[in-house]
Parts: C-alpha cells; structure tokens; sequence
C-alpha cells in the first residue's frame, strides 16, 4: 500500500505554513535585537546623566614629578594626561605659586591674572 505523493497544492500550503513559523521566529528575534538596544541606549543616556561636569580648572603634573606644570582651563586641547581638575581658587593659588599658565587657553587671562 503505497500513498500517492502530495499534490502540488499541499506542498505549497506545506510551504506556506513553514515560512510563516520562520518569518515568526524571525520576527521574534529582531524584536529581541531591537530591545537590547533599546536597552544599551537607555543605559549610554543614563551613564551620561549621570557623570559628573567637567572641571572648570586643571592642573598638569610633570613627568614623574609631583611639582605642576602647567594650569589649564577645563576643556583646553593641550591638557595632558596627567591633569587633574582643581577649583578656581586652586588655580589661582598655582598661578601665583608660579606655575606656567598654558599658552593655548591662557588662563591666567580668563582668572584675572595679569603679569
């Protein structure tokens, strides 16, 4: 007893039924890879939010040195590694100390300090 083969209409509706399960699946997984970057971009805003502001004031250190260097204004392009932010009257206290003011971002000039 043998079956006869399906006919060209159940193997289609076969065909159909199969891509509809895969398109399914598909479906469910771009929706995974939609939350988890849904979820990395609220995570990126958060992190954002939530560090601290750049210092107004900073302070390069030498080479191996605990001496400064040189003092900078906060967002200045020159200031190296080594910086560290300090408060205004720390800069101010540097400058008179004798510390180089940068001479990119004076800012002896923006504090006031005039030689």
């Amino acid at each position: 007893m043998t079956q006869d083969p399906p006919s060209r209409l159940e193997l289609l509706r076969f065909a159909r039924r199969v891509f509809v399960q895969q398109a399914r699946a598909g479906l469910t997984q771009i929706d995974r890879w939609i939350a988890d970057e849904e979820r990395r971009e609220t995570e990126r805003r958060r992190r954002l939010l939530a560090r601290p502001p750049a210092p107004e004031w900073l302070v390069e250190q030498g080479l191996g040195e605990s001496t400064a260097v040189y003092v900078h204004v906060g967002n200045c392009h020159m200031a190296g590694k080594r910086s560290k932010g300090v408060q205004r009257d720390q800069a101010v206290r540097a400058l008179a100390d004798g510390v180089d003011a940068c001479p990119h971002c004076r800012p002896d000039t923006r504090l006031g300090i005039l030689d």
